[in-house]
């Protein structure tokens, strides 16, 4: 096992005391020794935290005391180095910036499929009732170069402001197909996914826990390539494990 546990995680909740739940948690995660981000905001909380496992298990513990934690999920995958500098705690208007203030997803979520179930349909090439599965991919262009479902559709969009105008573009052309969007963790999915339903796609689904709980739960199979994560480790291979130094180097200078 390696020493260091990661975690990514996020919540739409509603919250009011920002400043005071801030300093609150900057406090445990110097107590705890942990390093990375977390963003909090009105509509809830995005986080990506790292350390040694019984600390950051404790953070964990401590955060779900609090009541409007206690549904908060993880997604965990092992390093041998810290990957984060420093601990940082951000305040923001959003978790993820959409610009649609009527998409709330702490009313409600929209439709989700989970990653064995979601294979068994990309096996398959149709969902349970025989129609087309497109796997709709809500991340930024760069993220995408990373690796993606095989045959996903992507929108070469630079920030996910640009997705609702993007899909909509799509609606007619997708119309008699069934709907899979996908992100890193699953948040840009729970605002894309409810977004989907709004412009009546009715036929749309997001990938609960996004690609790295698809990762967790089946791996490799219509996946092709690694996953971008937002830390020094940049990006996972399907058995979690952080990309090779040199091959990331080889990427980057193909990219450029």
């Amino acid at each position: 096992m390696k020493p260091i546990l990661n975690i990514a995680a996020y919540l739409f909740v509603s919250l009011d005391d920002l400043s005071e739940l801030r300093n609150k948690m900057l406090d445990e995660c110097t107590t705890q020794e942990l390093k990375g981000t977390i963003l909090l905001t009105g509509e809830g909380i995005n986080l990506f935290l790292a350390g040694k496992e019984a600390k950051l298990r404790a953070f964990m513990d401590w955060l779900r005391s609090d009541p409007r934690f206690q549904a908060i999920e993880v997604k965990e995958s092992w390093s041998d180095d810290q990957p984060f500098k420093k601990m940082l705690i951000k305040i923001k208007a959003e978790i993820i910036r959409m610009n649609h203030p009527t998409i709330r997803p702490e009313t409600g979520r929209a439709n989700f499929i989970a990653p064995k179930k979601l294979k068994e349909w990309l096996d398959r090439g149709t969902d349970d009732l025989g129609r087309p599965v497109v796997m709709i991919d809500t991340r930024n262009a760069f993220e995408v170069d990373y690796g993606s479902f095989k045959n996903a559709m992507h929108f070469n969009i630079n920030k996910f402001t640009e997705f609702p105008a993007a899909i909509t573009s799509q609606k007619d052309a997708l119309a008699d197909k069934t709907l899979v969007s996908f992100c890193t963790g699953g948040i840009r999915c729970e605002k894309s996914g409810l977004y989907m339903r709004e412009i009546g796609m009715e036929h749309s689904y997001q990938l609960d826990g996004g690609i790295l709980k698809y990762f967790e739960e089946v791996g490799q199979a219509h996946y092709e390539g690694s996953c971008f994560v937002f830390d020094e480790r940049e990006a996972l291979e399907p058995t979690l494990d952080s990309i090779p130094l040199e091959q990331s180097i080889r990427k980057k200078m193909k990219a450029s």
